[in-house]
This record gives structure tokens, sequence and C-alpha cells, in this order.
């Protein structure tokens, strides 16, 4: 039960994050992670090849999902909203949070048979491992200048 909330917590977290900083910042960010990824992977020539332009259509497609549809829950909780908000309004954003929900976890099913061809199953799972990984440490730096 607790996973299906933690969910929408990041999606929120994610967009709070690249909010603040604009474009500048997530392209640094994204700068840091495909490094981060390129060395975890360790692709060949041939598989980054294929495997760059696949992933950031992916992360593009992401990327807007999330700010396409989040934008307006994330503006509404931030000014205080959710003291005001009637239960029809909750209702409504907890449907957009299922579907944004749903739409992700299709985009995601996408990228992995699209994968499954240009890098196969083991890498995949080394690609989710080193996400993981690097989304864990992007957070620890977050909170520490936050500190």
């Amino acid at each position: 039960m607790k996973t299906k909330y933690l969910l929408p917590l990041l999606l929120l977290l994610s967009l709070s994050i690249f909010a603040q900083g604009g474009k500048e910042k997530r392209e640094r960010i994204k700068a840091l992670k495909v490094s981060f990824l390129t060395t975890e992977l360790n692709l060949t020539s041939e598989e980054a090849a294929k495997f760059w332009p696949v992933y950031n259509a992916f992360e593009e497609k992401e990327f807007d999902l999330r700010h396409r549809k989040m934008r307006g829950l994330v503006r509404k909780l931030d000014e205080g909203g959710l003291d005001t908000m009637t239960d029809k309004e909750a209702l409504s954003y907890l449907n957009q949070l299922e579907a944004a929900d749903e739409e992700l976890f299709k985009l995601r099913q996408k990228l992995i048979a699209d994968l499954k061809t240009i890098i196969g199953p083991v890498k995949i799972l080394r690609l989710k491992k080193a996400e993981d990984e690097f989304n864990k440490r992007l957070l620890a730096k977050y909170r520490e200048r936050k500190g």
C-alpha cells in the first residue's frame, strides 16, 4: 500500500527539483546521469549508438508527461491547497495521479521492450539498478544541501 503512494510523491519531488533550477539544472543533472549510466552499463560502442537515442527519447517523454500532468497538482499543493481542497477536487487529483502513473508504466514497458533487442535483459536490469542508485545519490545530495 505504501508503495502505491510512494511513486506519486517521488514524481512530485522530481518535478520540484527540476522546477527550482530550470533548464540549466535539469541539463546538468542529465549530464551527470549520462556519465553515471555509461560507467555502470559498460556499453559497447555499437550498443551505445542504439541505446542512447532510445533512452533519451524515453526520458524526454517521461519528463514531458510528469511536467504536463503534474504541474497543476504541484502548484495547488504548494499553495496550501490541501487545506481547502474538497473531496471532489482531491478525487480528481487522485484520478490524475493514477492516469499519469499508468502512462508512465506503459512508457517504461515500451522502453524495456525496445531495449531487449539492443542491450539484452541483463543490462536492462543493470540500467534499473543504476537509475535507482543515481536517484538515491541525487536525493542524498539534495538533502545534504538543504541540510
